[in-house]
C-alpha cells in the first residue's frame, strides 16, 4: 500500500466504522477491486483526509450533495457515520434546508424522511 491508501483505509475506518469497512472489503471481487481502491484512494486519501475542513464539516457537505443528487444509499450511510463525525441531527437538518433552497423541496423532503428513519435505526440499535 501507499500512504495514500493507508490514510484513506484509516480515514474511510475512523467515519464509516470497522464494520462497514470490513463488510466491504469481504464483498469485494475482481470485479469491483479496481472501484474499492478509487474509492479508497480519491475519496478518502485525498478528500476526506484532509485537514483543512474537520470530519463535522466534510460530514455535512455530503449529506447535502449525496440528498442533492439523490444517492439514498449513500445518504443513509453518510448519516448513520455522524456518529463518529460530531455532525449532529441539527446539523443534519441544516445541510437538508440547504439542499431544500438549492436542490429542491421533493429531494429534500425525502431526505429528511431517510434521516428520520435512519437516527431512529441509529437510536434502536
Amino acid at each position: 500500500m501507499n500512504s495514500i491508501t493507508d490514510a484513506g483505509t484509516a480515514t474511510r475506518r475512523r467515519v464509516l466504522g470497522d464494520m462497514h469497512v470490513d463488510r466491504a472489503e469481504a464483498a469485494k471481487t475482481g470485479f469491483d477491486a479496481p472501484f474499492q481502491a478509487l474509492i479508497t484512494d480519491a475519496a478518502w486519501g485525498h478528500v476526506w483526509s484532509r485537514d483543512t475542513i474537520s470530519d463535522r464539516e466534510r460530514s455535512m457537505l455530503t449529506i447535502a450533495l449525496l440528498a442533492g443528487l439523490g444517492n439514498d444509499a449513500e445518504l443513509a450511510l453518510h448519516i448513520r457515520a455522524t456518529a463518529n463525525t460530531g455532525a449532529s441531527r441539527d446539523d443534519v437538518l441544516e445541510a437538508l434546508l440547504h439542499v431544500a433552497i438549492y436542490a429542491g423541496v421533493p429531494r429534500a423532503n425525502h431526505a429528511i424522511a431517510i434521516a428520520k428513519k435512519t437516527f431512529d435505526e441509529m437510536e434502536a440499535a
